[in-house]
């Protein structure tokens, strides 16, 4: 999927995980396209004035900011920011643009990269001083249109999580530590990687309210003739989609891909022996792939002659192929195809007039498949607590916490430097917005819930109030 490169934190995309990618690209597309959200693009550089204008936001992203300081040999007057995300490059064109309410709602999406340098420990996909996403900013004339929005866009973003990487994710809001730097209010699909015991976050849809709006005074002359400020949102997704699936599905043989987003959903391997009818065999194999790619299945045929038919198995398993389809003397006799399931290696022989279908059928079975076995892993992993004890007893056995919280944030500051170790600390993802009923007088985690703290211990918290 990726080959290393020679900056550390930079990695290429090969085809294989493009491929991904564009079929994300492709359905989110579609999707804002007909919530009227337009497609633009703005420069990668940022002006030191413009990025430091809202002092909140850049602190949070100041230590992540790279800077180009040089042109040939000589020195820049004025350095140049690379950009870290999009809100000081876009807002001061906003308020050019914007000047009537009917200038509103203007919302706007721009796919694009963008650099974040600061991190010691660079992960593929998860971790990367580069990488690809897709940002949305939009601009509202009331908070009711933002808040609608926000929640529709964060919709989208579960959709992708789990209907096309079959990874079971939770919809919440960020605490106020953890929520956008100098937004309202942060919305977040959570995911869950069970052989680690560490939460995810997934992708983000903010309400960044009007303090962005003050700060680059995008303002407007309302129906009534008042000025006013708009309401704004910010929402990305990026290249993490793709390791979190890897991480979530990937077994000891390899990748695992749900057919949805599988650059090819079906390899079909000839399995010719010595006195076979190896001509036959092999017009088979091309026939059955005609027969797939006409019923719109991705699909190849390995016809290598210098590998075996298990170096090839190995091979496409590695890769996480869905589903391989085998086609040998025997299967030519009977005019049939043995078809291998990725996900659970069961065999199955399939007639050859009713090929498409069964196939369907079985790319359909895999791809539901996998979501539920990630939700069964999820949903084992999910520990309710109500006691300290309990909490710090989850964390040991890497739990997602499910914890009654008091919303105070010394609170999830004294938790987090509390159970710091050595791979990190414990941390809220969000408050869902599936909750729980409450028992009456169930404790909060607050700080005499504090009061007795053993050990240190490595994993994610999950709240909520």
């Amino acid at each position: 999927m990726i080959e290393y490169y020679d900056i550390s934190g930079c990695y290429i995309l090969r085809p294989w995980a493009i491929s991904i990618w564009e079929t994300m690209q492709v359905f989110f597309d579609a999707e804002i396209k007909k919530m009227k959200i337009k497609n633009c693009y703005f420069p990668l550089f940022v002006s030191p004035g413009v990025l430091q204008r809202e002092k909140d936001h850049i602190e949070g992203f100041a230590p992540e900011v790279a800077w180009v300081t040089k042109s040939g040999e000589s020195d820049l007057e004025v350095p140049i920011a690379i950009r870290p995300t999009s809100e000081t490059v876009m807002y001061p064109y906003y308020s050019k643009w914007i000047r009537g309410h009917r200038d509103l709602p203007l919302k706007l999406n721009q796919w694009c990269n963008v650099v974040r340098w600061e991190f010691s420990h660079p992960t593929p996909f998860i971790r990367s001083r580069e990488f690809l996403w897709q940002e949305g900013h939009t601009a509202f004339a009331t908070k009711d249109e933002a808040d609608t929005e926000v929640l529709e866009i964060l919709e989208l973003y579960r959709r992708i999580y789990e209907e096309y990487l079959a990874i079971p994710v939770i919809k919440g809001k960020k605490s106020e530590m953890e929520k956008f730097a100098g937004g309202l209010y942060t919305t977040s699909v959570e995911a869950f990687i069970p052989n680690t015991g560490r939460g995810i976050q997934g992708a983000t849809s903010h309400c960044l309210g009007q303090n962005f709006a003050k700060m680059f005074e995008i303002n407007f002359e309302n129906d009534k003739g008042e000025k006013a400020m708009v309401w704004q949102n910010s929402w990305a997704y990026s290249t993490r989609t793709i390791g979190v699936m890897v991480m979530v599905h990937g077994d000891d043989k390899g990748l695992v891909l749900p057919p949805k987003v599988a650059s090819v959903q079906v390899i079909i391997v000839p399995v010719p022996y010595k006195d076979a009818d190896t001509q036959g065999i092999f017009d088979a194999c091309s026939a059955t792939l005609d027969t797939l790619t006409d019923a719109g299945i991705r699909a190849e045929v390995d016809s290598r002659d210098n590998y075996s038919p298990g170096w090839k198995y190995s091979h496409w398993e590695m890769k996480g192929v869905p589903l391989r389809i085998e086609i040998g003397p025997k299967d030519l006799a009977n005019n049939q195809v043995r078809a291998v399931r990725r996900d659970n290696s069961a065999k199955k022989d399939i007639p050859r007039d009713s090929l498409v279908e069964q196939v369907k059928e079985l790319l359909e079975s895999i791809q539901q498949s996998l979501f539920d076995a990630a939700k069964v892993k999820r949903d084992t992993c999910i520990q309710v607590i109500n006691t300290w004890e309990e909490f710090t007893e989850a964390l040991s056995q890497k739990k997602m916490i499910l914890a009654p919280w008091c919303d105070e944030e010394e609170v999830e500051k004294d938790v987090k430097t509390r159970t710091k170790g050595e791979m990190g600390a414990a941390k809220t993802l969000c408050s869902p917005f599936d909750q729980p009923a409450l028992p009456e007088g169930t404790k909060f985690l607050s700080k005499s819930f504090l009061s007795n703290v053993i050990g240190q211990f490595v994993s994610n918290a999950f709240w909520f109030p």
